[in-house]
């Protein structure tokens, strides 16, 4: 058996595989998100140790015998966090979430030095964790003093689960302290914001060992001790694991909270001017690129609190069949935008309402909106030489089949459903510890799922769409200037 723990924003997720990758159950507890300011995300680390906790203890109430033969445990969590840490071992202030953007001065400061976009491929986000510890340096200097570690929030599980101070290429290639083509930290990178090596957990590939269970924690826990914990793998590189997007060209799209556009590659391809993310891969000796919006299906959630509907009862209402785009449009940067615009103080917006603008009409918008995003985002993957010619489709979204059938159209290529079955991050951390307790050959073990329906573009439709789309990207420039 193999537990793979994903920490997601909103829940930790437990799930057990066995040797033949079949899920045996999973367990689940929710987290909440702290906003004490505008534009600020925070989380109390200790509350994912209580949630992982609970999770396990609700699989071990129904798969005792099963966790009992327990030999590899994989982890997998949101990236970019700062979970910052004393000498103590202490935590010094709750966790810097990955949709934070208060660092926006301190990122800007950090991304015009040029060897930040040498060195590890990408743009300096607001959301990545290097400026998040400048800024902790400008604004509570008496916390950054007391810095020992700086570690990502799956690898504060870590800390807890085996007592080690250990991260992966894939996580930590979304710190901006990692030189992504060396898979090694950078000297250099690390004193522009007044840290050191040693401040930094050590580093191994997502598929090697990283750490045991320690004997005390397992007896309480109710699992065997000693168990090799995995690198593991930030949550999207997770997902392909999980996916089976581990191959060149191979391709996801992920229509959860954020949206992902995410495509393996079999090498560094870097191009941080398209603000396409070039990451290191959880498998040795492979890359990745994602095209990140930051609302997807986050957007509509929203509208169905303003309009006090739950997300299925909004897309069912638009019916089984794809129309063309109405009047209204809706740019979803509800938290600001990554790819392409690496603009975290923009704000989105409905465009061309009227009175006749109904809630089908609304919640038609975002649909198109997001799927707009992606586009914008299959875009950038282009300029950064990425060609696609289909993706799978994964998330909370892929469950309506409008929301895909507009996708596909959009993007112009056919959207793989998979079949049933859980191929999320939990599964790929899963996956992840089967390989580092069996040293298992990775390819071998991550392998796509059967395709269950490929959903075909709309080729009536296209040219509908495509002239929406071109409407939508006028957009951005006359809301930042009427905004800035």
């Amino acid at each position: 058996m193999y537990l793979g723990l994903d920490l997601g924003t909103s829940s930790v997720k437990a799930l057990l595989i066995d040797d033949a990758q079949q899920t045996v159950g999973s367990a689940s507890a929710d987290l909440t998100v702290e906003r004490p300011h505008p534009g600020w995300s925070e989380q109390d680390p200790d509350s994912w140790i209580a949630a992982t906790r609970s999770a396990i203890a609700k699989l071990r109430q129904t798969h005792a015998s099963e966790l009992a033969g327990l030999r590899g445990i994989g982890l997998s969590g949101h990236m970019h966090g700062a979970t910052t840490i004393d000498k103590a071992g202490k935590l010094i202030r709750p966790c810097i979430l990955w949709n934070d953007t208060r660092s926006h001065k301190e990122a800007a400061d950090l991304d015009a030095d040029p060897k930040f976009r040498q060195l590890t491929g990408n743009i300096v986000f607001p959301g990545f964790t290097a400026p998040k510890l400048k800024w902790m340096a400008v604004h509570e200097p008496e916390n950054f003093a007391r810095v020992d570690k700086v570690l990502l929030p799956k690898d504060y599980l870590r800390l807890w689960l085996a007592g080690e101070a250990i991260s992966e290429m894939s996580d930590s290639a979304g710190t901006s302290w990692l030189d992504v083509g060396k898979r090694d930290w950078n000297d250099d990178l690390l004193a522009a914001t007044g840290l050191v090596r040693g401040q930094m957990p050590a580093l191994v590939e997502g598929t090697e060992r990283a750490g045991a269970l320690r004997a005390e924690l397992a007896a309480e826990l109710g699992l065997p001790a000693g168990i090799p914990i995995a690198g593991g793998a930030g949550d999207n590189a997770a997902s392909a694991c999980g996916m089976g997007t581990v191959a060149d060209g191979q391709a996801f799209a992920s229509l959860g909270t954020s949206g992902v556009l995410f495509a393996a590659n079999n090498r560094y391809l870097p191009n941080p001017d398209s603000a396409v993310h070039a990451f290191c891969h959880a498998l040795p000796g492979t890359w990745h690129q994602m095209g990140v919006i930051l609302s997807a299906t986050d957007a509509l959630n929203w509208l169905a609190g303003i309009t006090s509907a739950d997300p299925a009862t909004l897309t069912a209402e638009l019916g089984e069949q794809l129309v063309a785009p109405g009047s209204v449009l809706f740019l979803p940067y509800l938290s600001g935008e990554r790819t392409p615009h690496n603009d975290s103080a923009i704000r989105g917006g409905f465009a061309g309402l009227g009175h006749e603008s109904d809630r089908v009409a609304l919640t038609r918008a975002v649909i198109e909106g997001v799927s707009f995003a992606f586009r914008d985002s299959l875009a950038a993957l282009a300029q950064a030489g990425t060609q696609l010619s289909r993706v799978t489709a994964i998330g909370g979204g892929s469950r309506s089949v409008y929301w895909l059938e507009t996708l596909a159209t959009v993007l112009g290529m056919p959207v793989d459903i998979p079949e049933g079955g859980d191929f999320g991050a939990a599964f790929g951390a899963a996956r992840l510890g089967l390989i580092a307790a069996e040293n298992a050959d990775p390819f071998a073990i991550c392998t796509p799922p059967a395709t269950a329906r490929t959903i075909d573009p709309n080729r009536e439709l296209a040219s509908a769409f495509d002239e929406a789309y071109s409407h939508y990207r006028a957009l951005y420039p006359a809301l930042k200037g009427a905004t800035s």
